[in-house]
C-alpha cells in the first residue's frame, strides 16, 4: 500500500484537483442558469412546462453520447466536459427551484405585497428563503450527479479521476480502479455534506423550527 501511494500519490492528488475543477464549474454554471430560470418560470406556467420538458429530454441522452456531441463544437478537454456536465446539472436544480417556489404559500406573498414590497423584493426576501430547502435539495442532487459523471470526462481528454479508473480497467490493475473510485465517492459525500451545511445556514430559523 505504501509503495502504491509513493508511486501514484501525486497523480491521485492532481487528478482529484482536476475532478473538483470540472465538477465545480459545471455545477456553478448549473446554479447560475437554473435557479433564476426556475424562479422566472413560476411566473410563466405555459412556458414552464415546455422548458422543463426540454431539460428532461436532455437528461435522457446517455452521458457518453452527450460528451461525444460536444467534441465537434468545443473539441476535447475540460471545456466540453464542463458544458456537458452543466447540461446534466440543469434538470434537478431547475425542477426543484420551480417546485420550491410554486409551493410557497400565497399568504406570504400577500403579506409581502401588503408591506409594500415589489415583486422582486418579495422573491428575494420572502419566497426564495422559504423555498431554499427544496432548491438546495436539487443542488445537492445535481452535485452528486456531476461528481459521479465527471469520471466519464476522461474519455474526451478532460482528465480527472476517471483517468485512473479507466487506466485500471484497461490494464487490469484493481489498485488504480480503487484509487479513482474511492476519492470520487468521498468527494460526492463531502459535497453533499457541505451543501447540507450551507442549506442549514440559508434556511430561515422560523422555517427550521416549524419543520422540527
Amino acid at each position: 500500500m505504501t509503495d502504491f501511494f509513493n508511486q501514484h500519490g501525486s497523480e491521485i492528488l492532481s487528478k482529484s484537483v482536476e475532478h473538483i475543477y470540472i465538477s465545480f464549474f459545471a455545477l456553478l454554471l448549473g446554479i447560475i442558469v437554473a435557479v433564476p430560470l426556475g424562479i422566472l418560470l413560476t411566473r410563466f406556467q405555459k412556458v414552464a412546462n415546455v422548458v422543463i420538458g426540454i431539460t428532461s429530454a436532455l437528461q435522457t441522452v446517455p452521458s457518453l453520447a452527450l460528451l461525444a456531441l460536444m467534441i465537434p463544437f468545443f473539441g476535447v478537454g475540460k471545456t466540453p466536459a464542463i458544458i456537458a456536465l452543466f447540461v446534466y446539472s440543469l434538470l434537478p436544480i431547475l425542477r426543484n427551484t420551480y417546485i420550491g417556489m410554486k409551493s410557497v404559500d400565497w399568504n406570504y406573498r400577500d403579506v409581502a405585497k401588503g408591506m409594500g414590497m415589489t415583486n422582486m423584493q418579495s422573491i428575494i426576501s420572502v419566497e426564495v428563503p422559504i423555498a431554499m430547502p427544496t432548491i438546495m435539495a436539487g443542488i445537492r442532487l445535481a452535485a452528486v450527479y456531476v461528481i459521479a459523471w465527471a469520471t466519464l470526462a476522461s474519455y474526451i481528454g478532460a482528465g480527472g479521476l476517471g483517468d485512473l479508473i479507466f487506466s485500471g480497467l484497461n490494464n487490469y490493475q484493481p489498485d488504480l480502479i480503487f484509487a479513482g473510485t474511492i476519492p470520487v465517492t468521498i468527494l460526492a459525500l463531502l459535497a453533499d455534506f457541505l451543501l447540507g451545511a450551507l442549506e442549514n445556514k440559508l434556511t430561515p430559523a422560523a422555517l427550521k423550527e416549524r419543520e422540527e
